[in-house]
């Protein structure tokens, strides 16, 4: 065991996760540190609740809840609670697909005609590597979308049906625009590539062998135990409950829940082998480009950049009815940190969450 996880087991076992105003005055420093953070960010995008986590080398070492996952009940955010996270959910999809990539069941470059045979044909062909980068074409979100009424869907490929008869935004390789739809659409790939609904084949293939229990579907039909409540903010101040909503169009896309040490966990194991082999993780974390060459900071799905410092940084957000969550990650320092929240609009990025971060960058 190296120091630096002797040292994250001894943090951890100092941090109970309790939502507490005030760390416990035996905190370590870093994880003091992460605390004041976190409780700072909860105070400024007025979140009813919010839970963070930063694992360190592969081991958590601080995670903690602040506020209220259940304002009605009195119930407190924990590291445990699940919280939808909207669009990290497209890295899970992204995980997926590696796994098959890798199981050789999924080309990236063939057309996707090659597993979804149904899906109108565009004039040109797209690839399920396009879609990983939002470089295939497909529409994002319109105005129009957010006033659909809530339904239930059978199945993703039904759900491609919101979309899958509007003509490409743009020549498939020759743009980048970030698309949900076209993560749908992956998703039905994947689905497809691999013989398995989508939400069974992320179970198996990478939930379960990384043993992430808080990450599940946002099922509005399942009873889901710790489950935060979605909130909005009110006219005049104060909370209301979020619109309901129905995510089962979107399992690959935004429609997850998870918890801060899960995505943690998650992230780590972008970070070392067993999970992955190194060709994929660097297939995950190089940019794509443009058929002109242009560079986009978007590998399969992993947003690449780098923070105030200059350090490597990768990332990805997600904003969803009554969630927001954020997932960072330096890979060159092996430290991850999330957060979660449960509110709409809640507002906060790379650089907000990288103050949590802070205290355990060497």
């Amino acid at each position: 065991m190296t120091i630096r996880r002797v040292a994250a087991a001894l943090l951890l076992a100092l941090l109970t996760g309790a939502a507490a105003a005030q760390a416990p005055a035996s905190a370590p420093p870093a994880a003091a540190g992460a605390h004041a953070a976190a409780a700072t960010l909860r105070e400024q995008v007025g979140s009813p609740g919010l839970a963070a986590a930063v694992a360190v080398d592969g081991a958590l070492v601080w995670a903690e809840g602040f506020g209220w996952a259940d304002l009605e009940q009195k119930v407190a955010a924990a590291p445990d609670t699940r919280f939808r996270i909207g669009s990290v959910s497209k890295l899970f999809t992204a995980a997926l697909v590696a796994r098959l990539v890798e199981a050789g069941k999924l080309d990236l470059d063939a057309p996707i005609q090659r597993y979804l045979p149904d899906f109108p044909d565009k004039g040109q062909p797209i690839t399920a590597r396009q879609l990983a980068g939002h470089l295939a074409g497909i529409r994002h979100y319109l105005p129009a979308d957010f006033g659909l009424p809530v339904k239930r869907y059978a199945s993703l490929g039904e759900g491609l049906a919101i979309f899958d008869a509007d003509p490409l935004v743009h020549a498939p390789g020759s743009a980048y625009l970030y698309s949900s739809y076209g993560y749908n659409l992956l998703g039905a790939v994947a689905e497809a590539a691999g013989g398995r609904k989508f939400l069974a084949a992320l179970e198996e293939g990478v939930l379960a062998p990384l043993g992430l229990a808080g990450t599940q579907a946002d099922d509005v039909e399942l009873i889901v135990e710790r489950r935060a409540r979605p909130y909005a903010a009110a006219e005049g101040g104060g909370f209301q409950n979020e619109q309901p909503i129905d995510s089962s169009y979107k399992w690959p896309s935004g429609g997850l829940l998870s918890t801060a040490p899960d995505l943690v966990r998650f992230a780590s194991a972008h970070l070392a082998d067993g999970f992955l082999r190194p060709e994929t993780r660097k297939l995950l974390f190089t940019s794509q480009a443009t058929a002109d060459g242009k560079e986009t900071g978007v590998g399969i799905a992993w947003r690449i950049g780098a923070d105030a410092a200059g350090r490597r940084i990768l990332h990805h957000g997600g904003t969803i009815e009554g969630g927001r969550a954020f997932l960072l990650v330096y890979p060159d320092a092996l430290v991850a940190v999330a957060v979660l929240t449960n509110l709409s609009r809640a507002r906060f990025a790379e650089n907000e969450v990288a103050a949590l971060a802070a205290p355990f960058l060497p």
